[in-house]
């Protein structure tokens, strides 16, 4: 097996996460052969760490040993670095966002197709345990259609880091967060979009969004509430999903929450009628209990492959990317569309 050798671009935090975690699970197929930032404090860091690292970026350009570079960088610089390492000869995997726009990201595709070179985006949430459980369900049905998905990450930490605050390095969370939450349920949801509404927060004073609300219709008639936010001290769940049989709900990252499901078992009772404020319903009461079972979540095992395999895969083998760059690209407008409907 020969490994496909890496050089990391930007050592902050996703790139010293790919250096230190999750580049070594595949060590077998890929290797690390240094790493550079413009800050010296982090190449210091990366040194301590056991790193070899790079002069400049120009130097791992001209190193042969380098087949492929990981750009984590901030989102504004992804174009040109991805495109002048393809032009130098190498394979390119690039966080995400991929690119500001979609214009961006086509000058990109059109540089991967003129140099024949592997251009990847690390879109790692596909691997969720939590969105696998839910993409598990939309395809086994558990509580029969899903009909309705709600997405939501809320935290009270505001905008994190420095240039996130930064409208022209492509901070916000949308383009943070969002663009995670998009791609989930894009992938998911295997239908054009029918319509869409978004509304950005900004309370905290940033001249970028501190998070998002959107409402999505699907032309096969699933509706999706996607969600952002930075200032919840009291979270909603991760996922409210609603089928035609039951509904389930996931609280958090840990599969927490519960999946009710309709039992259509034959003389259920009708529901007796509760106090409600200062009146009563029926039609609120909560289902008799022969009427409504507990079950377990489907599994949250992926049925595909782990990202770094499938990339050494596609360099080695040429086999087919599990995060497409055609999918990238729809999200990506998508976005485009969410911050033209603001402006």
């Amino acid at each position: 097996m020969q490994k496909v050798n890496f050089a990391i671009v930007g050592y902050g935090g996703m790139g010293s996460y790919h250096a230190r975690t999750l580049m070594p699970t595949e060590s077998e197929r890929l290797n690390i052969t240094g790493v550079y930032d413009i800050d010296a404090a982090r190449l210091e860091a990366a040194k301590a760490e056991g790193f070899e690292t790079y002069e400049s970026f120009d130097a791992i350009l001209a190193d042969s040993n380098v087949e492929g570079i990981l750009i984590a960088t901030p989102n504004d610089s992804h174009k040109d670095l991805a495109i002048a390492a393809m032009r130098a000869g190498k394979h390119v995997l690039c966080e995400k966002p991929v690119a500001m726009n979609v214009e961006e990201l086509d000058e990109i595709l059109a540089v991967a197709k003129e140099t024949g070179k592997t251009f990847m985006v690390h879109q790692n949430r596909r691997w969720d345990p939590d969105f696998l459980v839910v993409r598990n369900m939309y395809k086994q049905k558990p509580i029969g259609e899903i009909f309705q998905i709600e997405s939501r990450v809320q935290g009270a930490n505001g905008i994190p880091g420095d240039w996130r605050h930064l409208k022209e390095h492509g901070g916000g969370m949308l383009l943070d967060w969002g663009v995670h939450l998009l791609d989930q349920l894009l992938w998911l949801v295997e239908s054009p979009i029918k319509s869409m509404n978004v509304d950005f927060s900004y309370v905290l004073g940033d001249p970028v969004d501190d998070g998002f609300f959107t409402y999505i219709t699907f032309e096969n008639g699933v509706r999706a509430i996607v969600e952002v936010g930075t200032s919840n001290y009291t979270k909603l769940p991760r996922w409210y999903i609603k089928g035609t049989e039951g509904t389930a709900k996931i609280d958090d990252w840990d599969l927490s929450g519960e999946m009710i499901r309709a039992t259509n078992a034959e003389g259920v009772s009708a529901p007796t009628p509760i106090q409600a404020g200062v009146g009563l319903t029926k039609t609120m009461a909560p289902p008799s209990e022969e009427a409504m079972e507990k079950i377990a979540f489907p599994s949250s095992e992926a049925d595909f492959i782990p990202f770094y395999q499938n990339v050494y895969e596609v360099i080695r083998e040429g086999a087919e990317p599990i995060v497409k760059n055609e999918e990238v690209r729809v999200v990506l407008a998508l976005i485009d569309d969410m911050f033209r409907q603001e402006a």
